[in-house]
């Protein structure tokens, strides 16, 4: 059940922020996808590393937060699908830029959430 509401939850924030995304920044780049998986990936980072070092959180709430909302959050399959659409649509740059920006920003994001959660 933590991980359906935390699922839910999750489709729920990518959908808005996709959407607020695309209606501030535009549409022909998805900019929604990557700020939900950079935003997530630090947000994982930070989260499971406070909650496997830091202090005692209960299970159920690892299962809600970490692969709930933020497993529904991020948007692997999106990003993929995204980026190949960017290759036809838009050209190679595009696509590498797209997965390029995904991936590097990503990793720094959770470095980030682990730094972050191991000083405070």
């Amino acid at each position: 059940m933590a991980v359906a509401i935390g699922g839910a939850l999750g489709a729920c924030a990518r959908y808005f922020v996709s959407q607020w995304a695309a209606s501030r920044l535009g549409a022909d780049f998805p900019y929604g996808t990557l700020l939900v998986n950079v935003v997530g990936c630090f947000l994982l980072g930070l989260f499971l590393t406070l909650a496997t070092e830091r202090i005692i959180v209960n299970p159920y709430w690892r299962l809600l937060v970490a692969v709930g909302f933020l497993g529904s959050l991020t948007t692997f399959s999106s990003f993929s699908y995204e980026t190949l659409r960017l290759l036809d649509a838009a050209g190679l740059l595009s696509a590498i830029s797209n997965a390029a920006l995904n991936v590097c920003a990503g990793l720094l994001a959770a470095w980030a959430g682990i730094a972050l959660s191991r000083v405070l």
